[in-house]
């Protein structure tokens, strides 16, 4: 998938970063509090992973027009705007990292590549209705786990399972909006969309409203 910037409403914008491209002079933009952080990442590649992050979110809140306020983590491990001011989503699988923002609503994205093995672990992750109409499709496995993570990233907090938590209804690869919910917890049942974009063996998920 190539580097790419997206301005999905006058609220909302993602980007996708290639981080063999990020570049030490590219994050003088940070907070003081994320140069500490990212100053006590000692694994190169982490490093890069963290920046090329960052970086995601700046291009899309330049897109639409927007400060870079820094973000930090909280308990769950879910990233919040240190101004107190919109939803941000991150994810990063080789090579490139993604982020979402949206000034109003919550977001949640991933980033992963298709791979055979996927099938194997389909039980471990997907409910028996959604193995029925998957068809043992590396794609749409891929699809399915993605669209579930995006869920999951999206709803913040832990112990909620993929398999037994997050449902998606029956979606085909021409389908490029997916539907599911957070069903069988201690809330509500709770209902998303997410939008899926395949380029060659690489699949983007993420939330829209």
């Amino acid at each position: 998938m190539q580097t790419k910037i997206e301005k999905i409403s006058a609220l909302s914008a993602l980007a996708v970063n290639n981080i063999e491209e990020v570049s030490e002079n590219e994050v003088t933009f940070l907070s003081f509090r994320e140069k500490l952080s990212l100053s006590n990442i000692s694994h190169p590649d982490k490093k890069n992973e963290w920046k090329a992050a960052r970086l995601a979110i700046k291009y899309a809140l330049d897109t639409i027009s927007l400060p870079y306020p820094g973000f930090y983590k909280d308990e769950h491990g879910k990233s919040h705007a240190m101004d107190g001011f919109g939803f941000v989503s991150l994810t990063h699988t080789k090579g490139l990292a993604a982020a979402i923002f949206h000034k109003d609503m919550p977001v949640g994205i991933d980033l992963d590549y298709v791979r055979e093995k996927i099938v194997r672990l389909g039980p471990k992750f997907l409910d028996p209705s959604e193995l029925e109409f998957l068809n043992n499709d590396p794609l749409l496995y891929t699809i399915a786990w993605s669209a579930k993570e995006s869920i999951y990233k999206c709803q913040g907090r832990k112990g909620i399972s993929l398999k037994e938590n997050i449902l998606l209804k029956p979606f085909s690869i021409q389908d490029d909006l997916i539907s599911g919910k957070i069903h069988q917890t201690d809330h509500s049942d709770h209902f998303y969309q997410v939008k899926a974009e395949v380029e060659k063996e690489m699949v983007l998920t993420y939330t829209i409203w």
